[in-house]
């Protein structure tokens, strides 16, 4: 069973989720390939949490089904530029004046420059870039992440990563993301789960009640990357 719900806590704009029990599985011709056992977790309002695990582990295909609950696309449409692309959601609620803040968050994705380009025009990092500020735009409750920042080269992604958490912080929104990147995880969020192989079950918890902006060389974060990489399976390799 998977729920979102909007809080009403004046603290935050977030969602509270809860997934209870969750078992997921994929039929592939006469087989049944198990994919999620037994998941629970829960997001209070406004918390950043992030998921690693193993490729195949079922991490993204559990943000699928809570996309069911808050849809999210992340293509952009070729046949719109940049900003229109930015602008999509609001304009098709029939939302006004919202080209100004549109503008800056598009300037704060670096894309400034790009503004009136076609998504043809683009790298696939620009392009995740802009999937990013268009979902920004619509101030969601619930933000789910699935690599965001996964095609951006080392320096733009220690940007991107700053710019994600002061944007957290501004809207309040609470995020679920996916990534494979250990450091990334321990400076965004407040908490990383650790997911098994498939079928993926949550296996260990890190809650990281430390302030931001966070330090990579934050001795409790080293700790937590060498416990984590242990958890994985690779503690011997670093």
């Amino acid at each position: 069973m998977v729920t979102a719900n909007a809080t009403s806590q004046a603290a935050s704009t977030g969602a509270a989720v809860s997934i209870s029990h969750l078992h997921h599985a994929f039929s592939l011709g006469k087989q049944t390939v198990p994919v999620l056992e037994n998941i629970s977790l829960q997001l209070r309002p406004g918390e950043s949490v992030a998921l690693l695990g193993p490729s195949g582990c079922g991490k993204s295909t559990l943000l699928r089904l809570l996309a069911g609950l808050v849809f999210q696309d992340p293509t952009l449409y070729p046949w719109l530029t940049v900003r229109q692309n930015v602008l999509l959601g609001p304009q098709a609620q029939g939302k006004k004046g919202l080209e100004p803040k549109a503008d800056a968050l598009i300037s704060r994705m670096g894309l400034q420059a790009f503004s009136e380009a076609w998504p043809r025009q683009l790298s696939g990092g620009m392009a995740q870039r802009a999937a990013l500020a268009r979902a920004l735009l619509n101030e969601p409750r619930l933000l789910l992440l699935d690599e965001p920042l996964g095609k951006l080269d080392s320096l733009t992604r220690i940007s991107m990563q700053r710019e994600l958490i002061a944007l957290w912080q501004q809207q309040g929104y609470t995020s679920l993301l996916v990534t494979h990147d250990i450091e990334e995880a321990l400076l965004l969020c407040d908490r990383v789960l650790i997911m098994s192989p498939r079928p993926g079950r949550i296996i260990a918890e890190f809650a990281l009640a430390l302030t931001y902006p966070r330090h990579r060389d934050n001795p409790l974060l080293l700790q937590h990357r060498q416990d984590i990489l242990r958890i994985l399976g690779q503690g011997e390799d670093w």
